[in-house]
């Protein structure tokens, strides 16, 4: 079965590195839509043809096309998340996109859209929910569970048996120690060490320096 043709939303930063990502998987691209680009009368960006607003989409039947989510995910903004929940209701499915070099573990799940951009390393039986975006170098151990429209942002490091409710923002170089909660639409803060379960809607940032302790 061949792999149907890809447009992208969106035309910001993250546009450029899943349009990478694409490249990379020789994914055929049909082109983008952007509200702002169409806006400006613009008719290419990074050597794609721009189709127009997101509402041309529906020029295409859902099942001959794939859309990929090039918009970005960060604390605050659910334009993604919005974006995502819109289109699959319409019937519309997003590609998932591995990079070629990412890891995989074995008993890994990806649900529909998941990103994993390049470098990131996912281990054994780790679930990822859809439209999450693991990005570059970003590093989960075995047994994770990682809720939908997660944004676990590049460098950081989840440790085994982690869970991360939906719409969670981990920022870049974040550190979570093994077998944490952490609650849906939390934002745990970039390079911040996460020690103990964080509840729902908070957010955790900083480094606290603790007491040193003896090495047994």
């Amino acid at each position: 079965m061949s792999l149907l043709p890809i447009i992208l939303l969106g035309a910001g930063g993250h546009a450029k590195v899943v349009l990478d990502l694409i490249h990379a998987l020789n994914r055929q691209i049909l082109g983008i839509c952007d509200p702002g680009l169409a806006t400006q009368g613009a008719k290419v960006w990074r050597g794609l043809s721009v189709l127009g607003n997101d509402e041309v989409i529906e020029r295409y039947a859902p099942s001959h096309v794939e859309l990929a989510n090039g918009t970005g995910s960060l604390p605050g903004s659910h334009l993604r998340r919005r974006l995502h929940v819109q289109f699959t209701r319409r019937g519309y499915r997003f590609a998932t996109l591995v990079h070629p070099s990412a890891i995989l573990g074995s008993g890994v799940e990806l649900g529909r859209g998941v990103q994993i951009m390049a470098g990131a390393i996912v281990q054994a039986d780790t679930r990822i929910g859809d439209n999450a975006i693991l990005n570059t170098g970003a590093r989960i151990d075995h047994d994770g569970d990682i809720g939908r429209h997660v944004h676990v942002a590049p460098g950081a490091v989840i440790s085994g048996d982690v869970k991360i409710g939906k719409a969670c923002h981990i920022g870049a170089g974040a550190t979570l120690r093994q077998g944490i909660c952490i609650g849906s639409d939390a934002i745990i803060g970039m390079g911040t060490t996460v020690i103990v379960d964080v509840a729902s809607g908070h957010q955790q940032t900083g480094q606290p320096p603790r007491a040193p302790r003896r090495i047994n």
